[in-house]
């Protein structure tokens, strides 16, 4: 394999996060995107806050990282949304090959 692989983060509403994963899936820009359930603790204007919001978990090429951190703050909602990168160290080279093919 020649390419480098991430996994990104991102948090977004219940409602927000089908489109976005979506849009990344649609667009080539992630191999899969899962989307789950959490609750998120936070500090917001000195108050701490908790939110029920969905998780995001991105799978894709190195290469993508600023593609898909441009398009998610197109459409995502928030004004500062949690979007961080994670570098894949090692992994099943089928499952890897497979997102080198679904991406780009």
């Amino acid at each position: 394999m020649k390419h480098e692989f991430c996994v990104l983060f991102c948090t977004a509403s219940e409602e927000e996060s089908d489109k976005i994963a979506k849009t990344l899936v649609e667009e080539r820009l992630a191999a899969c995107v899962n989307v789950t359930g959490v609750n998120s603790y936070y500090r917001l204007e000195g108050e701490v806050c908790e939110d029920n919001e969905a998780l995001l978990i991105i799978k894709t090429e190195k290469s993508m990282i600023n593609k898909i951190i441009k398009r998610i703050k197109e459409v995502h909602s928030y004004d500062v949304p949690e979007i961080i990168a994670l570098p894949i160290i090692a992994g099943y080279e089928k499952y890897l090959e497979w997102v080198e093919e679904s991406v780009g």
